[in-house]
């Protein structure tokens, strides 16, 4: 298999998708000339008629790929969805709501046809809630729940739960008024841990990104990525280090 998966597509006062383009444009070398895009996740608030926010995602990731001389086909402009991604040679899910992009999955049957393309070998590349459906569930999401899958299942290409966007608590020195009291984000993800004993949960700070390859992981980026498991401290692993699905440090 092969992976790219991101945290997040935009940094603050940085172009969509600007911090990874050079990590993109690495993993697209070698690549089919067309991309297959599912924009499931975009829910357009900004006035469009649902579906039509589609339309406008999709042109928003076109306009960036056409740089790399790639032609962006999304699944909702096809008349067969499961056609189109058994014949896809590159697959692409973007970021948004986790919760409506795979009740979209579930509704058009997506879910196996992708996990078996991607498991013959076919690349994939997905952001925030693309990067959150690789994993087997969607249960480690920071999204609000804004419709009801069919199922809470993903795509179970690797065997851990990713958390996108994480969030480390607020330094001590922030002004007591506007800290927020309650639960940080590693308090929510040992809560999952605890009903999920066996799972391991890795946060994917901002500007940072997991490249997979047979089962070979590199951490792309900036930032270190937080392990968490059931029981034990978390781990901190530094950006260029290379592991397995175990989450165990392999010889390079």
């Amino acid at each position: 298999m092969k992976l790219l998966l991101i945290s997040n597509s935009t940094n603050y006062k940085e172009p969509y998708l600007g911090w990874c383009q050079p990590l993109i444009a690495e993993f697209l070398q070698g690549t089919a000339d067309e991309i297959l895009f599912v924009p499931y996740a975009g829910v357009d608030v900004g006035g469009k008629v649902y579906p039509e926010s589609y339309d406008s995602y999709t042109a928003r990731v076109r306009s960036v790929f056409e740089k790399f001389g790639k032609k962006v086909v999304s699944v909702h402009e096809v008349s067969d969805p499961v056609a189109a991604v058994n014949n896809a040679k590159f697959i692409m899910v973007g970021g948004g709501n986790t919760f409506h992009l795979v009740a979209e999955l579930h509704r058009n049957k997506l879910i196996k046809p992708i996990r078996r393309k991607v498991m013959e070998g076919t690349p994939y590349m997905g952001w925030s809630a693309g990067s959150n459906v690789a994993c087997p569930t969607l249960c480690t999401t920071n999204d609000m729940p804004i419709v009801m899958p069919e199922s809470f299942d993903c795509l179970d290409l690797v065997p851990f739960q990713i958390n996108p966007h994480y969030i480390d608590p607020y330094p001590e020195e922030i002004n007591d008024r506007i800290r927020h009291g309650g639960e940080t984000r590693q308090v929510r993800l040992n809560e999952y841990l605890a009903v999920n004993k066996q799972i391991t949960v890795v946060g994917l700070r901002e500007g940072t990104a997991l490249w997979i390859e047979n089962e070979r992981i590199t951490l792309k980026g900036t930032r270190n990525m937080i392990v968490l498991r059931y029981g034990q401290e978390p781990e901190e692993i530094v950006p260029g280090s290379v592991f397995g699905y175990d989450i165990a440090p392999v010889n390079v």
